[in-house]
């Protein structure tokens, strides 16, 4: 059996009474590609902020690689080897795809220090490969500000896995992008889980068949079920909450 990169255990979030998670239970094995969905209000965004430190748990507990998260603050589990891209990408759009990703590459040092010195060979090469994964070689010199917002959402990829996460938490990855994009973004997505674990989560259904092996549905924030996305989509209980409404939603 492989070891789990992650394991949430009785986990609930309140804020002012109400809570955002209730009572969840969830976990991943490493090199897993977990998908998970759920309707709006579910918890989807707070279960990834309790990943990385952004909200503390009020009940319960975050293990990452066998290590109690709770009193980490963002930046010491970034380093833990965390890597979380939001729905809107965070890239430096006055910067090239190749000077974003020496940046990356190079966290410690300044953007000055970084842009205006060489780079060592190995970092060249790292971002070489980066340029080579995300698709963006052709554009690799091109200001971030005139790429698509596909080929944006690709650069913070590429930017995540600059810092060599083990865990990648990709939130909405295919919001705005066009049907090539999102092919492509399956792609990719599906690429990475052959050397990372990640997590995403998605709301385009036809994006999540593309990509899925395992599903979790949120709802009301607790885990409503898991399984196969064939198995998630004959639930009674997912069409009840989720799919049925999707359906009405995306005729």
């Amino acid at each position: 059996m492989n070891e789990k990169i992650l394991e949430i255990d009785n986990l609930t979030v309140s804020f002012d009474g109400f809570n955002a998670l209730n009572n969840l239970n969830f976990s991943m094995e490493r090199g897993e590609l977990r998908v998970i969905i759920g309707p709006n209000g579910a918890g989807k965004t707070t279960f990834l902020d309790v990943i990385t430190g952004k909200v503390k748990p009020t009940v319960g507990q975050v293990l990452f690689k066998g290590k109690n998260l709770r009193r980490f603050r963002e930046h010491q589990i970034a380093r833990f080897g965390i890597g979380r891209k939001f729905q809107t990408p965070r890239v430096y759009l006055n910067l090239t795809p190749r000077e974003n990703l020496e940046l990356s590459c190079n966290r410690q040092k300044n953007v000055f220090s970084t842009l205006l010195k060489p780079q060592p060979s190995p970092e060249r090469k790292t971002v070489s490969t980066l340029l080579e994964t995300i698709g963006l070689v052709v554009k690799a010199d091109t200001p971030a500000g005139l790429l698509s917002h596909g080929e944006k959402q690709w650069l913070e990829i590429g930017m995540l896995l600059a810092q060599s996460p083990d865990l990648l938490l990709v939130d909405e990855p295919v919001a705005g992008l066009t049907d090539e994009e999102t092919l492509l973004t399956g792609e990719l997505l599906v690429s990475l889980a052959e050397s990372h674990s990640i997590i995403v989560i998605e709301h385009d259904m036809e994006f999540v068949r593309q990509i899925a092996r395992k599903v979790t549905v949120l709802h009301e924030g607790s885990v409503l079920c898991e399984g196969s996305i064939e198995e998630v989509q004959n639930d009674p209980r997912v069409v009840e909450v989720y799919l049925g409404t999707e359906e009405e939603e995306h005729p």
